[in-house]
């Protein structure tokens, strides 16, 4: 923003969203990448696109709805038109070879009543209750303060859908992002691990990175979890686990393997405690400055070994 100068992005990247539904950048997958390298110019199949970098016929922009005018200020069109676009019939693709400058600014322009946390929460709510179906409720369990958050008519956005005789979120899911892992129904539970006012969260690491804390912001993203029926904790579609049961091994992200028994963990001392299974060692927080989150010798007395689950049950939904 101070001098204009052009930073190139990978060209390995397409638009995609976890089920707090904030836009991110992934990676493609090896198999994508491999099937690119007799063209790598092709057009890339984008399941989301960010909202100011697109360019869309104007005829096709107004018979597909333009955007829904009853959405606030700033956040959740891009949502909005990634769904509508791909469920009605359209596609979103990424062209290698165009450059586009983004110039972000220090601050925006202007104001978003009731706070922008409201504002993006109305936007989202809206999207997904057009264009979700029953799917919606995984959005809702990952951001459960959404819930509260009113969102306004979408009378003349079913409508639109209809008359557009648009596809399912199933079909979208199965066939546009299929990297989207569906939280299982018979997984535990799915959202946020809570100490104090702080939450596990990624700190936006990847394989093989740690887990830290942040404070909980009940917005899904790096600290949205599912504990699973089988002792996995998984973010996305990576598991928690240790390199070794020793006390002072640090937790890290890493591929989920069904029969490691480094990734099974299970409730105890009244469902406060994580342990590790089989073992006397527990996830514990009082080395998250140098190390991350740990495992040590379970204490029932120590307060950074005490996990409040603020999760929603998915199967009873």
């Amino acid at each position: 923003m101070d001098s204009f100068q052009y930073v190139a992005a990978s060209a390995d990247l397409k638009g995609g969203f976890d089920w707090n539904l904030v836009f991110k950048w992934d990676y493609m997958t090896a198999d994508e990448k491999n099937r690119r390298r007799s063209n790598p110019i092709a057009p890339i199949k984008t399941p989301m696109i960010a909202g100011g970098l697109f360019t869309i016929s104007k005829r096709w922009f107004e018979e597909s709805g333009k955007y829904d005018m009853m959405m606030d200020v700033w956040g959740g069109e891009n949502l909005e038109i990634s769904f509508r676009v791909w469920q009605c019939g359209g596609s979103l693709e990424i062209i290698p070879c165009s450059r586009v400058g983004h110039v972000f600014r220090k601050q925006h322009p202007y104001t978003f009543p009731g706070g922008s946390g409201n504002v993006f929460a109305k936007n989202t709510r809206r999207a997904a209750e057009v264009w979700m179906d029953d799917y919606k409720q995984f959005y809702y369990a990952a951001v459960p303060s959404s819930r509260n958050v009113p969102f306004g008519n979408i009378q003349s956005r079913t409508e639109l859908r209809e008359s557009l005789q648009c596809k399912p979120f199933k079909w979208y899911l199965e066939n546009v992002y299929p990297e989207l892992r569906i939280p299982d129904k018979h997984d535990l539970a799915f959202g946020s691990i809570k100490q104090g006012a702080m939450c596990l969260d990624t700190l936006g690491h990847v394989l093989g990175g740690t887990i830290g804390l942040y404070e909980c912001h009940n917005s899904g993203g790096n600290q949205e979890f599912s504990l699973t029926k089988d002792g996995s904790i998984k973010h996305a579609d990576l598991c928690l686990g240790v390199s070794s049961k020793q006390s002072g091994s640090p937790i890290t992200l890493a591929g989920c393997r069904s029969g490691n028994p480094l990734q099974k963990w299970e409730q105890s001392n009244g469902n406060r405690m994580l342990r590790l299974r089989g073992t006397n060692l527990c996830v514990d927080s009082h080395m998250v400055k140098d190390s991350g989150v740990t495992i040590e010798t379970c204490d029932s007395k120590a307060l950074t070994q005490q996990w409040k689950f603020t999760m929603s049950n998915i199967s009873n939904k």
